[in-house]
Order: structure tokens, then sequence, then C-alpha cells
């Protein structure tokens, strides 16, 4: 399987939240530095929480750069149904006839993305379930939060 889409397909997701990310930090970058956040007394702190914010937002949005550039250098190493799952995986679980597709990556766990048909979620091995599926085979069993608890799902593809 190509996994040079998954990973454009990524990126692409990265960029664009980078670009909100960066929208945001000048917004509030823009707040802290306008007339109307002067301190107008001694307990006023609007100035202050806006450059918190520009801060926060300006960090956030280098720990998206992070991805991009991590993502970029990532090898996507071919992986056959009897290799051991490792960074960048693509794995299906099935559980209940349902399946869904997991791609183990180094960082932005959580992402959700798609490529052509395939849409899939982006897991590290510092999730819980990056956890469970690094090291597994086809035919592994691992466990996924349900209503009723844990729900067992089986890994049954790897590439």
């Amino acid at each position: 399987m190509q996994k040079a889409p998954l990973r454009d397909a990524i990126i692409a997701q990265l960029h664009r939240e980078l670009d909100l990310q960066k929208r945001a930090a000048q917004d509030a970058r823009d707040e802290a530095t306008s007339a109307e956040s002067k301190a107008e007394g001694q307990y006023d702190m609007r100035g202050q929480e806006a450059a918190y914010l520009a801060e926060g937002q300006a960090r956030l949005a280098a720990e998206v750069a992070e991805s991009i550039a991590a993502y970029q250098a990532l090898p996507l190493p071919d992986f056959s149904n009897d290799s051991v799952a490792a960074i960048g995986a693509l794995i299906t679980l099935e559980a209940k006839g349902k399946r869904g597709l997991y791609f183990l990556g180094p960082r932005h766990g959580g992402l959700e993305a798609q490529a052509g048909d395939l849409h899939f979620t982006v897991v590290t091995p510092s999730s819980p379930l990056g956890r469970q599926l690094l090291g597994r085979r086809v035919g592994d069993v691992v466990q996924l939060p349900g209503r009723g608890g844990p729900l067992p799902h089986t890994i049954v593809a790897l590439a």
C-alpha cells in the first residue's frame, strides 16, 4: 500500500491547523498591544491576559510546525501482515463487524484525516491505544474503551 498519500493528508491537515494557530496568535498579539487593553487601574489585567494568550497560541503554532517537520521526515516502511506494528504503520482494527483505521505516527495523536476514501485517526506511542498497538501483530487483540466497558478489537491488517 502507498502510504505517501496518508502522510500528505496528515501534513495538509496540520498546515490548516498551523494557519489557524498563527492567526489566533496574531489576533491575541494585536489585542495585547491595542490601546483598549491598556490597564485602567491597578487590578486591570486585560493586556497581560492577552499577552499570555498570545504566548500560548504562539507555542501551539510552534508545536504544530514541529509536527509538520516530523511527518515530512517520517519514513514509511512497508509492513506485511506478519510484521510487528511500529511508527509509520497503518493498522486496521475490527470489533463487532466494524473496522477502523489507525495510523501510528510520531506526533499529534487524535488528528483525523482522509486520503481518498480512507478515513483514519493518528495515534502516537504515548497514547493508551498507541502503547497497546506497538509491537503487535495481525490477530492480536487490543482493548478500546466502550460504553459498557473495554471493548476488544482485533488487528486484522497491518500496512
